[in-house]
């Protein structure tokens, strides 16, 4: 592979991850493009994305850990039902089509994001910061499933839900990260069959690590509606990006 195509891989990853670790998303939707391209075949760049995904959001996670930013009760209750949705998905993905999931997804997205740049949005949220148990495991459930069927971690999904269910910012940043590493470990044994292209995701493991840790670092530096402004910009980007990707 040329060398210049490996260092604009990784600038692209670095970038993508800087901006991923700030609000607690991997963002594999926008990632994906440049590393199917540059791969050797479409399903070995997907395999590399997944693994880029896993690595970045562990990174971003490590750095919400040492600041508190993990709710461990919400991660115990989400990240089990993602993974068994992730792999459900994965089975039956050729029975969906995916550039339709793909649309949906993106729409979605910006309705959060839209929603999230709206004035007064903290003053709207309830004096409870815990999401129900019930809420945690069919929000897992249901997000793991839909990335399993288009190959993707879907954290730019599963945050705003979290949001809508009462989670604190900061917490379901953090949180989001750590159960992002999970379904990126079982995303990448689940492209092992159709090849993995490994020469891309040490590249992009290597750039994302300082840039998610880098990009953690600086969502302590925000206060909450700073945060909330941050990570609705993000989803507008992530679902337009996911919308293209679908038509295309």
């Amino acid at each position: 592979m040329h060398a210049l195509v490996l260092v604009l891989v990784g600038l692209w990853c670095f970038a993508t991850a800087l901006m991923g670790g700030l609000v607690g998303l991997v963002l594999g939707n926008i990632r994906l493009p440049v590393l199917v391209v540059a791969a050797s075949s479409p399903a070995a760049g997907a395999g590399a994305n997944i693994g880029v995904s896993a690595i970045a959001a562990l990174a971003a996670a490590v750095a919400h850990i040492r600041a508190g930013r993990i709710d461990w009760r919400l991660f115990a209750w989400m990240a089990p039902p993602s993974m068994v949705g992730a792999v459900i998905g994965g089975l039956l993905s050729g029975v969906v089509p995916g550039n339709a999931l793909l649309i949906v997804i993106g729409l979605t997205l910006l309705v959060f994001g839209i929603d999230l740049l709206r004035p007064q949005r903290s003053e709207q949220r309830t004096a409870s910061d815990r999401v129900s148990v019930r809420a945690a495991i069919w929000t897992g459930a249901v997000i793991g499933l839909l990335g399993g069927f288009v190959g993707l971690i879907l954290g730019a999904l599963r945050l705003p839900a979290l949001l809508r269910f009462g989670a604190d910012p900061f917490r379901a940043v953090g949180t989001n990260a750590a159960v992002g590493f999970f379904l990126g470990i079982a995303g990448v044994f689940g492209h092992l069959p159709n090849g993995v292209d490994w020469s891309l995701l040490a590249v992009g493991a290597a750039t994302s690590v300082p840039g998610a840790i880098l990009g953690a670092r600086f969502t302590g530096s925000l206060d909450e509606r700073q945060l909330l402004r941050a990570v609705g910009l993000v989803l507008i980007v992530a679902g337009a990006a996911t919308i293209v990707q679908g038509i295309v």
